[in-house]
């Protein structure tokens, strides 16, 4: 049987390349709303990053996700995607930016 072919993206701020389930899509919608998408399916303009609460804070210095999307973000609105993936973040706290659980990483140790 054929293999299935793995959808894989790259972080907008670490530059690393990891599966689709493993990162966070943050879209502009058509109306202009930046927001993240937990689910990978929103319509719009989309960009992808890694987990990390250190990521998105660089993200947010770097003006990252105003290059990707295409568009000027105010305070308010980083002050809504912070909320946003504060509260969606643990479930990609297994995975960091090289593609390997933390677990695996405590093996190597």
């Amino acid at each position: 049987m054929k293999r299935k072919k793995v959808p894989l993206r790259t972080c907008i701020v670490c530059h690393k390349t990891l599966s689709k389930k493993e990162m966070i899509r943050v879209v502009r919608t058509p109306e202009g709303v930046v927001e993240l998408d937990p689910t990978g399916k929103k319509n719009g303009r989309g960009a992808y990053i890694c987990g990390r609460t250190e990521g998105f804070e660089r993200a947010r210095k770097t003006r990252a996700f105003e290059r990707a999307l295409k568009v000027q973000l105010t305070p308010e609105d980083y002050e809504r995607l912070r909320e946003q993936f504060e509260q969606i973040a643990p479930r990609y706290a297994g995975f960091t930016c090289g593609g390997e659980t933390q677990d695996e990483n405590r093996d190597e140790a």
